[in-house]
């Protein structure tokens, strides 16, 4: 009777342990921080598309600043160009090329809408106007895109760390923390305002 009881006793335990484990829990942060990143990439993606159309509307001022459309469109090739995969976000490297491109991006479209006060005939144009609350929308999205992945990183993240779940991720799964979205560098430089 009392090893029936020890047994039963066993299987209740290890049901608990299993249960308590935080398999299923880190399982499904790693989703959430894989849905973040997709909502971002797909904000990222209507900015590079809405560039553009912007820089076709732009090319209208005859006498713009080539060298800025250069920049822009460049920047937008390249900030395209690189992929980041979910698999991928456990790679500090790999995020720092990604955020330097998007932030090369970000630099030069601030750059074209500063050009742009320079030309009262542009910014009276309604395509112009509207690209550009389609532009100043889609980074405000952006930014609460990056919040959101932020957040579900740190939750990832502390998933893997916190007892037991850290024993289980050290056993079976085996995940590496995720990176986060870091502001852009340039971003603490005090701007210069002339007048």
């Amino acid at each position: 009777m009392k090893s029936g009881f020890f047994k039963i006793l066993s299987v209740f335990f290890l049901a608990f342990m299993f249960s308590g484990c935080g398999y299923n829990a880190m399982q499904k942060n790693e989703e959430g921080v894989s849905k973040a990143w997709g909502d971002l990439e797909s904000q990222l993606q209507r900015r590079a598309d809405l560039v553009p159309n912007l820089v076709a509307t732009v090319k209208g001022a005859a006498d713009f600043e080539q060298e800025t459309l250069t920049g822009v469109i460049e920047a937008r090739s390249k900030a395209s160009s690189v992929q980041l995969t979910p698999e991928m976000l456990s790679d500090p490297a790999a995020m720092a090329k990604f955020q330097n491109a998007q932030g090369e991006l970000s630099s030069m479209l601030s750059r074209l809408m500063v050009v742009v006060e320079r030309y009262p005939e542009l910014k009276a144009n309604q395509n112009f106007r509207d690209l550009q609350n389609q532009l100043e929308g889609t980074e405000n999205r952006i930014s609460v895109a990056r919040q959101r992945y932020n957040a579900s990183v740190e939750t990832f993240n502390y998933s893997i760390r916190m007892f037991p779940n850290s024993l289980t991720n050290g056993v079976i799964l085996h995940l590496k923390p995720k990176e986060y979205f870091k502001g852009d560098a340039s971003a603490q430089e005090v701007p210069q305002v002339e007048f």
